[in-house]
């Protein structure tokens, strides 16, 4: 197994996969909930959270489907308005250099609101009576988030980023759909679609079995040290 290149493209491409959802996820969501969290209609805030939240009930299949067609260089949605204003859109699928980041996209877009309503859930658990006191003592916006905001959410952060990596080490659905066989040059080859190919196309099971343990290392590997560092920046109340 280990003498296999495509085995060390596939997991270089779920790590970047991984890390870039990751920290999209924790940004944007934080960002998304803090700025729900300060609507002052909550007739507002109550359409906002659904419409965020809504893609996420949608299957893997038809996300992906969906987003094949909008990014579709010929007939899609994004290359007919491009067109109009003069843009030449790239070949999103189809070029090794975009493929990854335009997959990365759609995860992004179909699983933000998961993120989010963790986050703002998270939010609305911290005491408004230490903003107050914060505020009362001269501290600026900026230093509530900083000193006050940021320190109280931080289990709620940890939490969000145990629960993306988990899921984006197995990101398998949209690539195979979008991209089969990994894309062009393997550029959107993950692990999981490694382990499918060998297992269920190669008919290799025991192979499939051992990358399958090797999946489970890593995950397990990548979680306990999250675990471990969070014992550095984690404020349990």
């Amino acid at each position: 197994m280990f003498s296999d290149p495509l085995l060390y493209e596939a997991l270089a491409n779920t790590f970047v996969f991984a890390f870039a959802s990751v920290v999209t996820h924790l940004g944007g969501g934080l960002l998304l909930a803090m700025g729900v969290n300060r609507m002052m209609s909550r007739a507002l805030s109550y359409f906002v959270r659904t419409a965020l939240f809504f893609p996420f009930v949608i299957s893997w299949a038809a996300v992906a489907l969906l987003w094949k067609y909008v990014l579709d260089p010929t007939f899609g949605l994004v290359a007919h308005y491009a067109g109009e204003v003069g843009v030449q859109p790239p070949d999103w699928f189809t070029d090794p250099a975009w493929a990854l980041p335009a997959i990365i996209a759609i995860d992004f877009w179909h699983t933000i609101g998961f993120t989010f309503v963790i986050m703002l859930a998270g939010l609305q658990t911290v005491p408004r009576e230490l903003h107050e006191a914060a505020r009362v003592d001269g501290a600026r916006p900026h230093q509530v988030f900083w000193r006050v905001t940021l320190p109280m959410m931080s289990p709620t952060i940890f939490f969000a980023a145990v629960i993306t990596f988990i899921g984006a080490f197995q990101i398998f659905d949209p690539v195979q759909i979008i991209t089969p066989d990994g894309g062009p040059e393997n550029s959107t080859i993950t692990i999981v679609m490694y382990l499918y190919q060998k297992g269920f196309q190669s008919f290799q099971i025991g192979y499939a079995a051992a990358v399958s343990l090797l999946v489970f290392v890593i995950m397990m590997a990548v979680t306990l040290l999250q675990f471990w560092g969070s014992r550095k920046w984690v404020h349990q109340q």
